[in-house]
């Protein structure tokens, strides 16, 4: 994959990375809609993150990256079997698979199971690239509001309290993911 593919100026992705790395807030498109996101790894990011969105730690937030391989730090070891259903799952899923021990409750919540998507969103994968490693991502709205679904949007609820937001568009659902139990199969978000 390259930056052209996905037609982004890379000053773009160079600035987004740049405020990750300094425990900013961004926003940044999806497969559904605009997310927030931040580095899982600065508690004070994500803290502040959930204080834009008004919202409490307890329901857990959503890690994305662009392989399993960058969630390795914050999910068990999967099986064989449970890496080719990811793998292999045809639509949109956010799995819900059991977190490492010790992950923070910022992460993970009230839960001893953690949310994470191998992204399919271009601008999302190169994203997670080039920062190196998965990224909390949220979806852009204050809690109990509606998503937002482009830049416009992000910055008219955010305005100049996220540290950049990256231009692009979200992909083809024009909805947040499908969340699904990788142990039982349950959807729990349709």
């Amino acid at each position: 994959m390259t930056m052209e593919h996905i037609n982004v100026n890379p000053e773009a992705f160079r600035r987004a990375v740049y405020a990750l790395r300094e425990g900013g807030v961004i926003a940044y498109p999806t497969e559904g809609v605009y997310g927030l996101g931040c580095d899982p790894q600065n508690a004070t990011a994500v803290t502040r993150l959930l204080s834009l969105k008004h919202r409490g730690a307890s329901r857990g937030l959503i890690l994305i990256a662009a392989s399993l391989d960058q969630l390795e730090p914050y999910i068990e070891p999967l099986t064989k079997e449970q890496i080719k259903k990811i793998e292999q799952t045809e639509e949109v899923v956010t799995w819900i698979v059991p977190a490492r021990p010790g992950l923070s409750t910022l992460i993970r919540g009230d839960h001893a199971t953690v949310a994470v998507r191998v992204t399919r969103n271009l601008q999302a994968k190169e994203l997670c690239l080039q920062f190196g490693g998965a990224l909390i991502s949220t979806s852009a709205n204050l809690k109990d509001q509606p998503p937002a679904m482009d830049n416009i949007e992000v910055y008219n609820i955010f305005e100049d309290k996220i540290d950049y937001i990256l231009p692009g568009r979200v992909g083809g659902l024009n909805k947040p993911s499908m969340i699904k139990d990788l142990l039982t199969d349950k959807i729990l978000r349709a």
